[in-house]
């Protein structure tokens, strides 16, 4: 394994403009860096963007949904989740995409993921008023856009901490990992009753002060599964229509009751499928049913074809903002989050990790030119490190993308916008080195968090526990 680990060479060790640039035409990567980062207010990333009719956020900057596993039990926000939110709101980032919040309690990830109903909103919009202080203080009297992602878990939900998956159709693949039976298929009448579910959730949101809303169709939770569910009878599988009417019917109904509420979606804009792990712990991708239930491709093969189609219906219906992921951090994960070090679950990857950077770059740059309409924010940016805001430049100043996602990063370098943004060298203790130990804790069941470089959890007992996971994975692989 470490062989195969020392094929790539760390960003670290490469972190100039000019070195980077020559090594990714060394490996023949289309990734164009700026090689000076200009500040505010010239420079393209402190330049403002309007969402829709109504929202205008004062950068290029977004915080993206980065989860922590450490709400209540019964869907509230605790004093970690809380410290998380404060510091993005006080982070420079002109918009905070609010984390996975879901809208039943069987829809939920984690036994402590966030859920919204009428116990719950006031605490929601109790924070959301904090984070938006937060920036207001911190940059004298800065409007923050905040909005929150609404969410099943479908095929991932743990809401007591086993498995319990429920799926819009069958995929022998992925049910070979989970306790999939028949009984666990959504009918027609659930999603009917799940659409109101839904709109309830995005109502008392935006009655709770939150500027939009996400209706969550990535990284293989419920309604992103539903997307490729050509196979599913009924009103919600088959056709384009069917496998798109939840969005149709939630968006549509949220405008009419809340008309002032703007609408995103965080998509996973194309799906490689599943991978597996050969003997040397590196990724391959497994054998696909046929036909295919990937997302993306159309009937003719075009790559981005459906995501096209999605997109355009996006428009048609109101919709203003859409993030840009792909894959799912559960099977395809070397995809969706580019690491130098997998996370305990995960493989070594494929192949060069900027390659997939590169991959979020390309599609993200096709989508936002193709619909103008839309704000696109982009992802996969994190693997970058210290040459994130070189890249980040470069696809902003070129029309690339509309805003800049920071997830990962956020955890370890919340301020990383502001610094960006204020000419500030880069703090390059709190850069974020993909140790992938925030993704590694929730999967031994424990709190997200930068483990390595935040104080907060450098000494705390889940470190310890991760660890200790993590070494027994090395000891069992060789």
């Amino acid at each position: 394994m470490a062989a195969s680990r020392r094929r790539f060479p760390q960003v670290k060790k490469i972190s100039t403009p000019e070195a980077m640039s020559a090594y990714l035409a060394e490996q023949g990567i289309d990734l164009p860096l700026d090689d000076v980062v200009e500040p505010a207010p010239q420079g393209p990333l402190a330049a403002p963007v309007k969402i829709g009719s109504r929202l205008e956020a004062e950068n290029r900057f977004a915080i993206l949904p980065m989860e922590g596993w450490d709400g209540t039990t019964d869907g509230k926000p605790t004093p970690d989740l809380e410290r998380r939110w404060l510091r993005f709101g006080a982070s420079g980032a002109g918009l905070v995409w609010g984390e996975a919040t879901a809208v039943a309690p069987e829809g939920r990830a984690n036994p402590n993921q966030l859920m919204i109903n009428e116990e719950t909103a006031e605490y929601l919009g109790d924070l959301r008023g904090r984070m938006v202080a937060a920036r207001a203080l911190e940059f004298d009297g800065a409007h923050l856009v905040a909005g929150l992602q609404l969410t099943h878990s479908g095929r991932w939900s743990r809401p007591f901490g086993e498995p319990l998956p429920r799926v819009t159709f069958r995929q022998s693949q992925l049910d070979e990992r989970l306790p999939v039976s028949d009984a666990s298929v959504f009918s027609d009448d659930e999603l009917d009753e799940l659409v109101d579910v839904y709109v309830r959730a995005g109502m008392l949101a935006a009655d709770a002060g939150f500027d939009f809303v996400d209706i969550k169709h990535c990284h293989g939770y419920l309604l992103h599964e539903l997307l490729s569910a050509r196979t599913r009878p009924g009103r919600y599988g088959g056709s384009f229509e069917g496998r798109t009417r939840v969005l149709r019917s939630v968006v549509e109904q949220l405008k009419a009751q809340r008309p002032d509420l703007t609408i995103a979606v965080r998509l996973s804009a194309v799906d490689p499928g599943p991978y597996l792990e050969d003997e040397d712990g590196i990724g391959y991708p497994e054998s696909l049913d046929q036909p295919p239930y990937l997302f993306g491709p159309d009937e003719q093969g075009n790559p981005l074809g459906e995501t096209h189609q999605f997109l355009d219906l996006c428009s048609e219906l109101g919709v203003a903002l859409v993030c840009v992921t792909i894959g799912s951090p559960y099977y395809n994960p070397h995809v969706t989050r580019p690491a130098y070090h997998p996370a305990l679950d995960g493989y070594l990857p494929p192949r060069e990790p900027l390659a997939e950077v590169a991959y979020h770059l390309e599609t993200t740059a096709a989508l936002t030119r193709a619909h103008p309409d839309l704000v696109v924010i982009g992802s996969g940016y994190s693997y970058l490190q210290e040459l994130l805001p070189n890249a980040a430049q470069h696809q902003v100043r070129t029309g690339n993308v509309g805003m800049v996602g920071i997830g990962r990063m956020a955890l370890s370098y919340p301020d990383l916008p502001a610094d960006v943004l204020g000419g500030t060298t880069m703090d390059t203790k709190m850069i974020c080195r993909t140790f992938s130990d925030c993704t590694t804790g929730p999967r031994i069941g424990t709190a997200s968090g930068c483990y390595p470089l935040d104080d907060h959890y450098k000494k705390s007992e889940a470190r310890v526990a991760i660890a200790a996971a993590k070494k027994g994975k090395r000891t069992r692989t060789g």
